[in-house]
Parts: C-alpha cells; structure tokens; sequence
C-alpha cells in the first residue's frame, strides 16, 4: 500500500485533469457563476488602488472636498461588491465541490458493489478506505481551493500588470527584476514541498493500514496481550507521520517569510526610485501610493499560486488512483445476453471443474457431479480439500478454471449474475450482520420481504424467541456486526434470512459448527422444513449432520474421491470412514 502511495506522478497530467472536469459537468451553472463572481470581484478589488490615486491626485492635493467624498463612496461600495462577490463564489463553489464529492463516492462506491471477490482478496481493505476518504477529499481540496483559485489568481496578476504598466511602465519593470528571485525561491519550495508530501502520504497510509488492522483484530490483540507492544508500533508510525508534518510546516514557514521579504524588496525599490521621481514631479503622489498597493497584491497571488502547487500534485496522485480504481473492470459480469433470466428447477451440475485462486496452485481438480433438483448433498472433507469453493464458484464470486459448471443445464456464465444469486440462498458460518434492525437484517433490503414474511420465517428457525426478548424486538437496533447477539443467534437470524428469501437453491456452508448442541436441536426440524423442495448443498465438518442426506461427496486435496449414502461410505471403509472414525472413537463403523 506505501509503495502506491509514494508515487506521486506528473505535478499536473492533462489528460487526468480533462477527466476531473467532467465531473462539473451536472453542475456547469453554479460553476459558470463562480467564474463570473470572481471575474467581477477580481475587478472590483484591481480598482481600488487606483481609486486611492485618484483620491490622492485629484481631490487630497487640490481640497476638493466633493470628490473625495464621492471617490470614498466609490471605494465603500467596491469593498462591499467585493465582500458579495467572495461569499456568492466561495457558497457556490464549496456546494459544488461537496455534490462532486457526493457523485465520486458514489461512483466509487457502485462499482466496488461490482467488483469480484478476487479483487478484494488482492486489495486491502485500508486501501480501498483511502481511496473513498482521503483521496475524494483531495479532489474536493482541487474543485473548491485549486481550479477557480488559480484562475483567480491568474486573472489578479494580468489586471494589476495591465494597471502597473498603464500608470508607469519604468517602475512596473523594476517590480519585475524581482521576479528571478521569486521564482528561484518558489522553485526550490516547490522541490521541497514535493518530498514533504510524499512522506506525509506514506504515513496515513501507514497510520490507515495500521489501525483498521488493529480496531479489526481488537479482540485478538487483547487476548494475548499486545497491548503495549502494538501501541509502540503506533507510536513510531505516528512519530512519522508527526515528523512529515513537521517538515512541512518547516519549508511553509520559510517560504512564506522569504516571500514577504521579496515583496518587501519590492516596496523598498518602489519607495526609492519612485519617491525621487515624486519629487522631481516626474511621478505623482498618488501613483506612488497605488504603485504601493498594487506591489503588495501582485505577490500575494503569486504566494498563493505557489501553495496550490501542493494541492494539485495531491489531486493529480487522488485522481490516477482512484481513475485506477474505477478502471478496473469486473472481471465477473452477467452476459450482454443471457441464455437464461431465473432458476427454474435449482439442477446443477459440475463437468470436469478445475479451479487455482493462485496460477499454479490447484484448489479443485476435474471436479464432476450432478445434483437433482430437490436432492440434498452433503460435502464433507478434510479443511483444504475445497469444499467452500464449490460454494464461491456456483454463485460465481469466482468463476470456474477449467470445465464448465451448469443450473438448469445452462452454463452459469450464461445466467444473469443478479437473477443467480438471488435464486441461491448461502448460511454461512461466519455470520455477517449489518447495523440496522432485526427485521431490516432479515430482508436485507428487499421490498417485497414484508414485516409479516420476516416474522414467519424467524418462527420457522425458532429465532423468534429470542428476538421478542430484545428490547425493541424485531425493530431492535443491532451494532456492528451484529455485536450484542450471541454466535447462535447470528446463525438462527441467517437462517430466518436464507428462508425469507426463498431460494431456489440452499446452501449451508458450516452453518451449524458453531452453533451449540442445544440450539443445533432447535433448527434442525427447521432446517427440514427450509431445505424441503429446495436443492440444497450442506458442508459440514460434523458428520452427524449430514448423515440424512441423500447423498455424501468426499473431496481429498481437491478432488472427488467417494460419493454415496452414509452407510454405503461406511461400508466402504475409505476416507469417509477415516473421518467418521476421528469424530467417533467410541462408536463402531456400522453405527
């Protein structure tokens, strides 16, 4: 994760920059009257030190009174224009940037929903974090502190030329003398700065791995009691990430001093040449005094210029990682045309699978069976032998290597992806439950689950008691996770979901190994009554209960080696009855 986020690329990528412009695009009105807010308010702020000579020429030198009042009044109403201009463009421009933040997280957002599982087994979760947080709050830094502002910037610094060289041309040339010196002293900011940056961007990302692996693993820690050795781990990576900072501020705070120290130099030169002219009449006072001002305004956008150079270098790296991100295209999609739009029957049927989640790797090796519809199979073997990734490759959250797996005798790369998985309902054993409700954790979003369904099937799987026992009942809130409820509980409560669902296909993926026997006794007359007309898969490590299944594969490092019934595996004496003999000692092989 550092590594990526130690590139930094180009200070400025056009074609990364047209891409971001896009996204104004929904909001080009509310842009557009930015830009003529600021336009105006630049204006109206680049003529008030040419009020001031006027003020000083014409009417403090000559007494006229009159004139003076209405060049004051003049000067009063610029200042007021100026203060609605900066509040209407700053509005307009930070509501635009928070509905762009919107959009991005959004699009973001959708297409993770999109991606597939080996994406995420290749991509931690900090970094995926970031690129929604931290690098969108970046983009957002660039549409509301960057573009605009730069072209403010740049729109300043061409007027107050305009007026420098229309008042005296001589002495606006002497202002730019100073410029090789400026641009010397921002240049070597700029190097600086760059370095800075990138260590600090190494360390959030350290600090944002660190902590989601450690706020994760809470519990973990605790139990062997890291403590005090992972809080010096955050320790040194915070010193870090404190120390990048720290050089940061170090190069601010001497850039922007020595900026003040040129546009001194500048005033200083200003004072010298043009007050002899002044008093050879060759130079009015008063354009003296706007010369003055003007000076002052021609460095402070330069100033600013200089620090937006950070700001854009932050967005340019943002938005190469997180276009990245967005272009990376699911590699499992449904068909542009698919041969098949629901699960009718619920057969299925594995020809010939072969599957490696690492090249080279075999999980699953020539992997062939069939199941009825309605039938109930067993999947028993040894922790390795592939049993969940059957699972993983039949709701296609990973597709198949080699073969070809079929439902309803039709390719499942042919199916429509959303109409599949909804027609297969998978209890797993690791529980996961969302914040929110009981009955919102039941229906899972889905309308046409009503409150009625939810209760019946909670009382279907015996959940219902325990659910009329929280407080709120079935409106209970639930914490992350899930994280007030027992094991068993979150187990009777995916159970209650798979059967509100009402899935063509079952699968129960361990669902009752961590279950007590207490509460295994309780859903088993439920688990008859969900997986009756249902083809359903059951992988267990418990043999005891699969024992009623209709029929029992065993898979040995990867590969189908036994199918049958309970008993006709015993009789065979293979690795079956190994695994029965393990859980049994006391028993003998008939039983």
């Amino acid at each position: 994760m550092t590594q990526e986020e130690q590139v930094l690329g180009k200070a400025y990528d056009a074609k990364l920059m047209r891409r971001l412009l896009g996204y104004i695009g929904p909001y080009r009105r509310s842009a557009l009257a930015a830009v003529v807010c600021l336009i105006l308010g630049s204006g109206f702020s680049i003529v008030q030190p040419y009020l001031t000579k006027l003020a000083i020429d014409r009417s403090i030198q000559s007494g006229d009174v009159r004139t003076l009042t209405g060049i004051a009044a003049l000067y009063a109403v610029t200042i007021v224009l100026v203060f609605a201009l900066s509040f209407a463009q700053t509005m307009l421009i930070n509501l635009m940037g928070q509905k762009i933040m919107r959009d991005l997280r959004m699009e973001i957002f959708r297409h993770l929903q999109k991606l597939e599982s080996a994406f995420f087994d290749r991509n931690p979760v900090g970094r995926l974090m970031t690129r929604v947080t931290s690098d969108v709050d970046s983009l957002n830094e660039l549409f509301t502190s960057g573009v605009l502002s730069v072209f403010d910037d740049i729109f300043t610094l061409a007027g107050i030329l305009v007026f420098l060289f229309v008042l005296h041309y001589k002495l606006a040339l002497g202002i730019l003398c100073i410029l090789p010196l400026l641009l010397a002293v921002t240049l070597l900011f700029k190097i600086k700065v760059r370095d800075s940056y990138r260590r600090v961007r190494t360390a959030i990302a350290r600090i944002n791995t660190f902590l989601q692996e450690n706020i994760t693993g809470a519990a973990v820690v605790q139990i062997f009691g890291r403590e005090e050795k992972q809080y010096r781990r955050f320790t040194a990576v915070n010193r870090d990430h404190l120390d990048a900072n720290l050089q940061s501020i170090f190069y601010y705070a001497l850039f922007l001093p020595l900026l003040e120290v040129v546009g001194a130099l500048a005033v200083a030169l200003i004072v010298w040449y043009g007050g002899h002219q002044v008093l050879s009449d060759a130079l009015t006072l008063g354009t003296l005094v706007a010369f003055i001002q003007y000076s002052d305004r021609f460095f402070r956008p330069i100033s600013d210029l200089s620090e937006k150079y950070t700001i854009l270098q932050s967005a340019m790296a943002s938005s190469e990682r997180i276009f990245g991100l967005l272009d990376t295209p699911p590699a499992i999609v449904s068909p542009a045309r698919p041969a098949a739009r629901a699960v009718a029957r619920g057969k299925i049927e594995f020809r010939d699978v072969g599957f490696a989640y690492h090249p080279g790797e075999p999980v699953l090796r020539g992997i062939s069976f069939v199941v009825e519809p309605g039938e109930q199979v067993a999947v028993v073997g040894a922790t390795g032998a592939g049993k969940s990734t059957l699972i993983a490759l039949l709701n296609r959250s990973y597709d198949v290597g080699e073969g070809s797996l079929l439902v309803d005798d039709v390719d499942v790369r042919d199916h429509d992806l959303a109409a599949l998985r909804r027609s297969i309902g998978i209890v797993l054993q690791d529980v996961f439950l969302f914040s929110g409700s009981v009955v919102e954790n039941i229906r899972l979003g889905n309308r046409s689950i009503t409150d009625r369904d939810a209760v019946r099937a909670a009382r279907t799987v015996h959940a219902d008691p325990f659910i009329r026992r929280l407080d709120g009942g079935y409106d209970s809130r639930l914490g992350e996770r899930g994280a007030s409820l027992s094991v068993g509980q979150k187990q009777l409560l995916s159970f209650a979901r798979a059967l509100a669902y009402d899935p063509k296909i079952l699968v129960l993926d361990e669902a009752t190994s961590s279950i007590d026997t207490e509460t295994e006794l309780l859903i088993r007359d439920a688990l008859r009554t969900l997986m009756a007309g249902r083809t359903s898969i059951v992988i267990a490590h418990r043999l005891s209960t699969v024992q009623n299944a209709d029929r029992i594969l065993v898979l040995h490092h990867g590969r189908l080696c036994e199918t049958g019934t309970h008993q006709e595996l015993l009789h065979r004496r293979g690795i079956y009855w190994k695994l029965y003999q393990l859980q049994y000692r006391d028993q003998s092989p008939g039983a």
